[in-house]
């Protein structure tokens, strides 16, 4: 039996024909018999299936030996957090994420919260998952449940002095999602005016899917920074392992801004050090590493690919344009909450609101943001481009899809992993005009194929 929940980087499926509680026992059975791990941390994210998938997945692993701890509802870095600082042999995180209603999916990790993708083992897990033969174990598990909720807002909050915070007013918009019992925990602790939004957890998703990279998903967070007169907003995606940051005026900040604003802070604390960023767009970060003299160092999209190349370089930060953000610190790997707690410092300490922090970058480095395109064969798209491009193109690059250098402008163009898409990316130098042309003219040859 085939079971084509198994992706690049993680299990994703439509219920039931692709993901239920019968194919969830055998993913945790073949997880046991891959790994044999001793103990592995399990939690769920809000959708109404989550819970059941736990208590399968639970199942196959107790059966395949493996002591469980189950810390229920949680985000999927509280998985990330819970493997490392606990020292578990692994974890696996119940989560769809931003996927339709409709889907669910898993986030599996070994020792040391390393991610387990296509190339790490996740074929092995899937090819014993499909077969349904598995090593005959000596031993029934054992299932414990914990809450290392305070161990890991603990950690939250070393990366930051709440004494010298200013009393900010933020709209957070966790959208229904895992992230608002954190934000709870965390308001103790933080002289901040939080303004609550789509704030209980609620896999009904009534305000609809939390992903805030889709522009339609940001205009409540908008407009309540504007009516609340708020300093900034905070939003999540479902599992709240990305965070998007809207400024005073209510304007969506790319996360690609971010990225360059984290560098230059976190390089000011730690001088000289390593910071890894995605190939899509570039320029903005690359420069500001080096002008405070950090060493920028490129990596496959994908948080498999980031994660394993901040280990082998011993990076101090990575970050996606698609808000992902990778801290040594965090073992590697992506958090949603600590990059706002460190905006937010930032913001403290300068005394700018976050549009002053962001401006001079976005004018300096105009950038089109992530477009979709669905298209019948993306291979020959990507061939298409590049017959239009090579001859102009001062360098080529091919990390991930295709990245033109074409002088006072670039792009990237890849294709998706799992659907018949391809991502655009366009920025320039300090040129919005020539940025909007040339990103109309590369879609109108997509279009036109």
């Amino acid at each position: 039996m085939g079971l084509d929940c198994f992706k690049a980087y993680d299990i994703r499926g439509r219920l039931p024909d692709q993901l239920n509680d019968e194919i969830a026992e055998r993913i945790g059975r073949a997880y046991a018999d891959y790994l044999e791990p001793q103990t592995v941390v399990v939690g769920y994210d809000v959708r109404p299936t989550s819970a059941s998938l736990t208590d399968s997945l639970t199942k196959g692993l107790l059966a395949g030996g493996c002591d469980v701890v189950n810390i229920g509802l949680c985000g999927t870095e509280e998985i990330y957090h819970a493997t490392f600082s606990q020292g578990f042999d692994g974890g696996i995180m119940v989560t769809a994420s931003h996927n339709p209603i409709d889907y669910n999916g898993m986030k599996l990790v070994r020792r040391g919260a390393r991610p387990i993708s296509g190339d790490s083992g996740l074929l092995e897990i899937q090819k014993r998952a499909e077969s349904n033969q598995f090593y005959a174990s000596d031993r029934q598990g054992e299932l414990l449940t914990a809450d290392y909720k305070a161990d890991y807002v603990a950690h939250l909050l070393s990366y930051i002095d709440p004494k010298q915070l200013r009393p900010l007013k933020i709209v957070m918009n966790p959208g229904n999602g895992c992230a608002g019992p954190v934000v709870d925990l965390l308001e103790k602790h933080l002289p901040l005016q939080m303004v609550k939004i789509c704030h209980p957890p609620d896999g009904r998703f009534p305000h609809g899917i939390p992903n805030p990279l889709l522009q339609e998903n940001r205009s409540l967070t908008s407009q309540a920074v504007i009516d609340q007169g708020a300093d900034l907003a905070v939003a999540w995606d479902g599992d709240f392992d990305r965070c998007f940051l809207f400024d005073e005026q209510g304007r969506f900040i790319e996360g690609y801004y971010i990225v360059g604003l984290l560098s230059q802070l976190l390089l000011a604390q730690h001088p000289g050090e390593k910071i890894i960023h995605d190939p899509r767009l570039t320029w903005n970060t690359i420069d500001i590493v080096q002008r405070v003299g950090g060493i920028p160092i490129q990596s496959k999209t994908g948080h498999a690919f980031i994660k394993e190349r901040m280990r082998a370089e011993n990076a101090l930060y990575g970050g996606e344009m698609s808000a992902h953000h990778y801290f040594r610190d965090f073992a590697y790997c992506d958090s949603g909450m600590i990059p706002w707690l460190l905006v937010i410092a930032l913001m403290s300490r300068s005394g700018k609101s976050l549009s002053a922090l962001v401006d001079e970058r976005m004018a300096l480095f105009p950038a089109s943001g992530e477009i979709n395109r669905t298209v019948g064969d993306a291979d020959q798209v990507l061939e298409s481009v590049r017959e239009r491009y090579a001859a102009q193109a001062l360098e080529i690059d091919e990390t991930d899809g295709l990245s033109f250098d074409l002088g006072d402008w670039r792009f990237n163009l890849r294709k998706s992993n799992t659907e018949p898409v391809i991502r655009l990316n366009v920025e320039s130098r300090g040129n919005q005009r020539l940025m909007r042309d040339q990103t109309s003219e590369i879609l109108d040859l997509i279009d036109h194929l």
